[in-house]
């Protein structure tokens, strides 16, 4: 079996085949492909990048691309964790490409983005979990183009100790890191994941630069209860985040975890008005939310509330 020929997702082999139900109307999206697609596919492939658009098969690429917008995915297109809901390939990695920091500031560059959020595949078999080539990446950029604000979307850093505080000394302006579900439903969706790891990786970051702007996202339609995502915003809150995403789970494949239910779209508005009154100072939560989704957007209105509520800052901690 060559290289090409090898399953992307071989821990899913085993798991049942569940139907994928029909999508309704309220998340069905256009498969855009305005002017700026062809040039934003032809940047990514003459830098040889990667982006979590094409290998987690986000719905938004259309749009995104048509605009210029794409999500730097760093490390390769190789996971070393099997999340049950995420289409990205899983297997061994390939070792780091040293040049990869400089290609990422070049697209960059390129494309003109003047926000860019910058993410990865886990990297459970390197011993800083690939902190230090996000701090290069952000180096890279902030070299490159200084006026581009950077948003990074870290992994867990699971069992690698101090290893994350590479990456915020490196500065980035937005240390993203998604929960993915409530705790509950870890040991099924995130099974290599730890709840209470994440949430002490946003509250320590947040504590080593109060300046950073931490961010996390949820995907609902996973059999989650409205209580528990309630509760997953106060323990956010109390870790100091102040931008939160809540987006629909929409199923890759059979062999992926089931959707439970699809939220419509007064329930998005009922968790946008809940985290917006416990504090959060940017929400996103529609269907098609992301976490990379319109994130420079994003940015912009949580530094204009910044602004004009100077007495309310993200930090609910001491």
């Amino acid at each position: 079996m060559t290289f090409h020929e090898r399953p992307r997702h071989p821990e899913k082999a085993h798991r049942p085949a569940s139907d994928t139900p029909r999508k309704p109307e309220w998340i069905r999206i256009a498969r855009t492909e305005g002017p700026g697609y062809a040039a934003t596919r032809r940047i990514l492939r003459d830098n040889a990048l990667s982006t979590v658009c094409e290998e987690a098969a986000c719905p938004n690429r259309g749009a995104c691309w048509s605009q210029r917008h794409a999500t730097m995915m760093i490390m390769g297109e190789t996971c070393t964790r099997g999340c049950a809901f995420c289409n990205v390939a899983t297997g061994r990695p390939d070792a780091l490409d040293p040049f990869e920091p400089a290609r990422v500031a070049q697209a960059v560059e390129t494309l003109g983005l003047r926000h860019v959020v910058i993410t990865s595949v886990d990297r459970d078999d390197l011993d800083d979990g690939g902190a230090g080539h996000f701090a290069r990446t952000i180096r890279a950029v902030r070299h490159r183009c200084p006026g581009t604000t950077i948003e990074v979307l870290v992994p867990d850093f699971l069992n690698k100790g101090e290893a994350w505080t590479e990456v915020v000394d490196a500065t980035p302006d937005v240390f993203n890191h998604n929960f993915e579900t409530v705790p509950r439903l870890y040991p099924s969706v995130r099974p290599g994941a730890r709840y209470y790891q994440s949430l002490r990786l946003l509250d320590d970051a947040k504590r080593r630069d109060p300046g950073v702007v931490t961010k996390s996202g949820l995907m609902v339609g996973l059999g989650e209860t409205l209580e528990e995502v309630r509760q997953v915003m106060d323990d956010l809150r109390v870790a100091g985040v102040g931008f939160l995403t809540v987006g629909q789970y929409l199923q890759p494949t059979p062999r992926h975890h089931p959707v439970d239910r699809f939220v419509p779209p007064e329930d998005f508005a009922r968790i946008e008005a809940m985290a917006r009154a416990k504090g959060f100072l940017a929400v996103s939560a529609t269907p098609m939310t992301r976490s990379s989704f319109h994130a420079g957007e994003g940015f912009a209105a949580l530094q204009a509330a910044r602004r004009t509520r100077p007495a309310l800052t993200e930090a609910t901690h001491g």
